[in-house]
C-alpha cells in the first residue's frame, strides 16, 4: 500500500511487506568436499600423529560437513622441519622470477576453481554466497597475482639496502575470511622467499586445506607451504616453535596480547592484526543516500564479522534524524537467511559461541538504556542467525560503544563539530579503520591526519586492494599487510 507522511517524508513510499517475495536462487554447484581432511605437510596430506579429528559444522543448518585433522605439537614440528628443509634446499635460493611463476600459477588455479572454493567458503563459514563469489575468492587470487609481481623486484623495496627472507614463517588466521586471510599471509611470504606453516581457524579450515590441493596442482616444491589445522594449542605450537623466525597473526586483541607475552625476550619478528571498533563519520554535507549504503556495507557485510567494521556511526546532529530514517528503511529490506541463496544479504553467524557473544552484548545495550531497532525479519528455524540491529541513544560509556561485537550490530552516536567527531572517534583503545562522509576534500584530508586509524576511507567503506597496505595502531596491532609495506614485513632489511 502507498504510504505517506506529510511531516517527515512528503514523498510516496511503496511498502510491500510480505506480499512480494523473491524466488529462491540457490547455488547448486559441487564444492568437491571430502568427508575427512588431513594435514598438509611436506607436499602431502597426512593423518595427524595422534589420530584425532574434530567436526566442522555448517552454521546455517548445524549439520556436520567434514572431520578435520587435529594437529598437535609433534605435527607442527614435522611441518616446521619440512618448511626449514624446503627453505634451505629449494625455495630460499630460487631466483625470484622462478618463485613468481609459482605464485602466478596459484593465482590462476584459484580463478579456475573459484566456484567450488566460493561454495566451500559459504558452507563452512556462513557468509552469503554472493560475497564469497564476488569478493573473497577474486580478492584472494588478486593477492597472489600482485605479490607474484614483487618476487623478482625485492631489491626495489628498500633501495640501497640488502633484503633477505626470514626463513620459516608461522601464520595463524581467523575464521571471518578464511581463504582471503590465507592469501594475505601466504602470498607475500612466498614472494619474499620464505616458507610457511599456517594454522587456519578451527571453525573454518576447509578452504585452507583445499588450498593444499592447489599447491599440489601448481607443482609447488614440497614443504614450501604446510597447513596444520587445530585449536588454540596448535596455533601456540606454531608460534613458539624454535624454527619459526617470524610470526603473523590475525585475530582478537586478547590473543594478540598473549602472543606478545609468549614471544617476549625472543628475537622473533611479528606482525599482529587485531580487533577494531571503527567510527564511520557522517557530516551534514555528505551525500546521505550514498552514505547510508556505505553504513550498511560497513557494518552488515559478512554479518559484521569484520575487524574493520564500521560499528560506531557518528552522525552530525543536524542530519541525524534524516540518516536514521533512511537507515531504518534500508535495513527493513535486508534479507537474512540461507547463505547459499543468491538473494541473501546476511547469512549465518559463524558459530554458536559467537552468536551467544553478540546476544549478550545486545542485551547489555538494552539494559544500559540504549534504544534497539532491528528489521523484525523471520529467522530460519535451524542455524545461527541474528537480525541486522541498530542502537540509538548510545553513549560512549555503553559496552556496545566500547567493545568489539563482531556481529551485525550498529551503535549510533551524534556530534556537533568536527573536533567532537574526532574526539569521539579516537576515544577507543582500537585504531584499525575509520570512514569519513563529506563533500569537502579539505575536511577529508584533515581528518585523515587526526583520526588514529590505520585506514581511513573517504565517501566509501570496506574497499580493499592488494596494492594498499592494511593494518592498525594501538590495540589493533602493528605491521601491515598488502602493498610494499606488507612485503617488507616478510623480509629482514640490512
Amino acid at each position: 500500500m502507498p504510504k505517506t507522511s506529510s511531516k517527515t517524508n512528503p514523498a510516496r513510499e511503496l511498502v510491500f511487506g510480505d506480499l512480494w517475495e523473491y524466488d529462491p536462487a540457490p547455488e547448486t554447484a559441487d564444492p568437491k568436499l571430502k568427508k575427512r581432511y588431513d594435514l598438509f605437510i611436506n607436499g602431502s596430506f597426512v593423518a595427524p600423529q595422534a589420530g584425532k579429528y574434530f567436526p566442522t559444522i555448517n552454521p546455517a543448518n548445524e549439520t556436520k560437513i567434514a572431520d578435520i585433522a587435529l594437529a598437535d605439537a609433534a605435527d607442527v614440528n614435522s611441518a616446521c622441519i619440512a618448511a626449514q628443509k624446503a627453505f634451505v634446499g629449494v625455495w630460499g635460493k630460487m631466483p625470484g622470477k622462478e618463485r613468481g611463476k609459482y605464485l602466478y600459477r596459484i593465482a590462476r588455479l584459484l580463478q579456475d576453481h573459484a566456484r567450488e572454493f566460493a561454495i566451500a567458503e559459504t558452507l563452512d563459514g556462513g557468509k552469503p554466497i554472493k560475497e564469497s563469489r564476488d569478493f573473497d575468492i577474486p580478492m584472494a587470487a588478486a593477492h597472489f597475482f600482485y605479490h607474484a609481481g614483487w618476487a623478482d623486484k625485492l631489491e626495489h623495496l628498500a633501495p640501497g639496502r640488502k633484503v633477505a627472507p626470514h626463513g620459516v614463517v608461522g601464520q595463524v588466521i581467523p575464521w571471518n575470511f578464511p581463504l582471503l586471510m590465507l592469501a594475505w599471509k601466504i602470498a607475500p611470504a612466498l614472494a619474499a622467499g620464505n616458507c610457511v606453516v599456517l594454522k587456519p581457524a578451527e571453525t573454518t579450515s576447509i578452504t585452507a586445506l583445499k588450498f593444499g590441493e592447489i599447491c599440489q596442482e601448481a607443482g609447488l616444491p614440497n614443504g614450501v607451504v604446510n597447513i596444520v589445522s587445530g585449536a588454540a594449542e596448535t596455533g601456540a605450537a606454531v608460534i613458539i616453535h624454535p624454527l619459526t623466525t617470524k610470526v603473523a597473526f590475525t585475530g582478537s586483541t586478547e590473543v594478540g596480547k598473549s602472543i606478545m607475552r609468549s614471544l617476549a625476550g625472543t628475537d622473533k619478528k611479528m606482525t599482529l592484526e587485531l580487533g577494531g571498533k571503527a567510527a564511520n563519520i557522517v557530516f551534514d554535507d555528505a551525500p546521505l543516500d550514498q552514505a547510508v549504503e556505505g553504513i550498511v556495507n560497513g557494518i552488515f557485510f559478512n554479518q559484521g564479522h569484520v575487524c574493520c567494521a564500521g560499528s560506531r556511526l557518528l552522525v552530525q546532529e543536524s542530519v541525524a534524524d534524516a540518516v536514521l530514517a533512511k537507515l531504518k528503511r534500508r535495513i527493513a529490506v535486508l534479507r537474512v537467511g540461507d547463505p547459499m541463496d543468491k538473494n541473501t544479504d546476511l547469512g549465518a553467524i559463524n558459530s554458536r559461541e559467537q552468536l551467544a557473544k553478540i546476544t549478550d552484548l545486545v542485551k547489555s545495550g538494552v539494559e544500559e538504556g540504549a534504544e534497539k531497532c532491528d528489521n523484525g525479519c523471520k529467522l530460519p528455524a535451524k542455524g545461527f542467525f541474528f537480525r541486522p540491529t541498530i542502537f540509538t541513544n548510545v553513549s560512549m560509556s555503553h559496552r556496545i560503544a566500547r567493545e568489539e561485537i563482531f556481529g551485525p550490530v550498529l551503535s549510533i552516536l551524534t556530534f556537533r563539530t568536527p573536533e567532537e567527531a574526532v574526539e569521539k572517534a579516537n576515544n577507543t583503545p582500537y585504531g584499525l579503520s575509520a570512514g569519513v562522509w563529506t563533500d569537502k576534500g579539505s575536511r577529508i584530508l584533515k581528518l585523515s591526519t587526526q583520526l588514529k586509524a590505520g585506514v581511513v576511507w573517504a565517501n566509501t567503506y570496506n574497499k580493499f586492494d592488494p596494492t594498499s597496505p592494511f593494518g592498525g595502531f594501538k590495540e589493533s596491532g602493528f605491521g601491515r599487510e598488502g602493498g610494499k609495506q606488507g612485503m617488507l614485513d616478510y623480509l629482514s632489511v640490512g
